[in-house]
């Protein structure tokens, strides 16, 4: 009996600290999602980025941005551009110029080397922390 009740005590107590613990929050957006809405895009990246970017193209970056709408989002996003910009060579400097062609602004260049942890994301806009 005197066991049961030390397992009830210790499980209560985990209940408390999880309770008590302050929420974590979590980006929504995935990187299969990211890659996802640029997919329409791999043609124009493998293409070298010549000529006009295809209209599905911009429609999934724009979506895209439309769906990071917070910090967690933003940076998610970030770490994943700049993943693919690592695994894939060239990939960077077309898919920097894309958002721009796309008439969408993005306060941060893509690419291999970017601190996405330094993103943030406030009411009016999307922010460089310079330290």
């Amino acid at each position: 009996m005197a066991m049961l009740m030390a397992k009830v005590a210790a499980l209560v107590a985990i209940v408390m600290l999880v309770a008590a613990a302050p929420p974590v929050i979590e980006a929504a957006i995935s990187c299969g999602q990211v890659v996802q809405s640029l997919t329409p895009c791999l043609g124009y990246v493998q293409g070298g980025g010549v000529g006009l970017v295809p209209a599905p193209c911009c429609s999934g970056i724009k979506q895209l941005n439309s769906a990071a709408k917070t910090t967690p989002d933003r940076q998610a996003a970030c770490k994943c551009l700049k993943s693919l910009a690592r695994s894939y060579p060239g990939f960077a400097g077309t898919a920097a110029a894309m958002p721009g062609k796309c008439g969408v602004k993005i306060p941060y260049k893509i690419s291999s080397s970017i601190d996405c942890s330094k993103l943030v994301h406030s009411l009016k806009s999307l922010h460089i922390i310079e330290q």
